[in-house]
């Protein structure tokens, strides 16, 4: 598999963007499909995951301004984040895995990255 993220780019605090991610290399229904981020001079951190069976999980920073979903017939997945802050700046990657529940927030559970697409948010 491999993943095409791409959506970034420069906003004020408070506007939004898309970032999409384009799998291809077949079975992208099966995968649980993940975002993380890396701030400058920080570790990733997970952002947000979406499993097969529809389950989603967020990390507390951005639950009620971050969504994910996912089209299965285009093999691809987005993510949607509102009301953004200088904090959510970083760089974005996409991930593919089959995670277990407890692991779905641990980057090592993902197999295939995509190559990362730059956030900068401006206050």
């Amino acid at each position: 598999v491999q993943l095409q993220a791409s959506g970034g780019g420069l906003a004020q605090a408070g506007e939004s963007l898309r970032l999409s991610c384009a799998a291809s290399g077949g079975g992208f229904s099966g995968y649980g499909m993940a975002w993380f981020r890396q701030a400058p001079g920080k570790e990733r951190e997970f952002v947000v995951a979406k499993r097969p069976t529809g389950a989603t999980h967020y990390a507390d920073s951005v639950k009620g301004r971050f969504t994910i979903s996912r089209d299965n017939a285009k093999g691809t997945v987005y993510l949607q984040m509102n009301s953004l802050t200088p904090d959510d700046t970083a760089v974005y990657y996409c991930a593919a895995g089959r995670p277990i529940t407890s692991s779905v927030m641990v980057d090592k559970s993902y197999y295939y990255w995509g190559q990362g697409t730059e956030v900068t948010v401006s206050s």
